[in-house]
């Protein structure tokens, strides 16, 4: 049984009230950071995918509200929540949270920066929330008819993306490792737009058909999907492209065989061989292997 800590709740049950009024949605967390209440389908097996149609609680963020006694009901029936999670993807901010972790060892702060300037783009003002281990979470908002994915490490290591499905732990929020807290200068701020650039590379690529190609020696197959793609770039996005299929041809191991065709493909849009042999040895590092 949950050990219950009555003013941990009542805090946490005020942030999330007062997020809820600037239109975040908002569920109970217990002091692991994960959801307060466990799924009503938990012991049958065999029960249906439910995001809450039963009316039970218990489906994590697919319990998240911005109604004050819906939010009051969700905590009274989990008084051990010590903090509350905010569900990104939601209208009215379609929030999107990028974790800057600091548990892998790897320095995520400087990734994003060099991110930022491969791809020139700016993290503007916005909200920023310090977590107890020294990690920060920036609010960003995206479009409302843009899907962003969660994901892990994807775009550099140490950097977590939370989108639609996903929650970002509301600074306030006491865990069994701190308490997360709003950086200074920054509670008052509103979430900020999503440069574009970093947008398009938290998306996944648009489908491409997979036709041989003889030219690259590849005939189908995901790594031709990814030629495809640097080939398909425009002005303005043949790095971001080339960056992109690099990471995940590092990723699926398929980089030896692949890199030739990937610096053909980019040659062909536009780009010199020095700068797509650049973006490529800047992929290789933010996927932790060797230019």
């Amino acid at each position: 049984m949950a050990t219950i800590d009555r003013q941990a709740t009542t805090l946490a049950l005020a942030h999330a009230l007062s997020a809820a009024e600037r239109g975040l949605a908002v569920i109970p967390l217990s002091r692991t950071k994960l959801p307060a209440l466990r799924s009503p389908h938990r012991t049958d097996p065999e029960a249906p995918a439910c995001h809450g149609e039963c009316g039970r609680f218990g489906h994590g963020v697919y319990d998240a509200s911005t109604d004050p006694r819906r939010i009051r009901e969700l905590f009274a029936a989990a008084p051990w929540a010590t903090g509350y999670g905010i569900a990104c993807g939601l209208p009215p901010h379609h929030l999107i949270g990028v974790d800057l972790d600091t548990k892998s060892g790897t320095d995520s702060s400087a990734a994003l920066r060099e991110l930022a300037l491969r791809h020139l783009f700016t993290i503007p003002e916005t909200v920023v929330v310090l977590t107890p281990s020294g990690g920060r979470h920036l609010w960003l908002t995206g479009p409302p008819d843009t899907v962003v994915p969660n994901s892990a490490g994807r775009l550099a290591p140490g950097i977590d993306i939370r989108g639609a499905g996903g929650y970002l732990v509301g600074p306030g929020s006491r865990t069994d490792h701190g308490v997360y807290g709003a950086a200074p200068g920054t509670a008052h701020l509103a979430p900020a737009l999503c440069p574009p650039a970093l947008l398009r590379l938290l998306l996944p690529p648009p489908r491409t058909p997979t036709t041989p190609n003889s030219s690259t020696g590849h005939g189908g197959g995901h790594g031709q999907g990814l030629v495809q793609f640097v080939l398909a770039a425009h002005e303005g996005q043949r790095n971001t492209r080339l960056f992109w299929a690099a990471c995940r041809a590092y990723e699926n191991g398929l980089a030896p065989d692949l890199l030739p065709a990937l610096i053909e493909a980019a040659l062909g849009t536009g780009l010199s061989e020095r700068e797509a042999r650049a973006t490529i040895a800047s992929a290789a590092r933010l996927t932790g292997h060797r230019p």
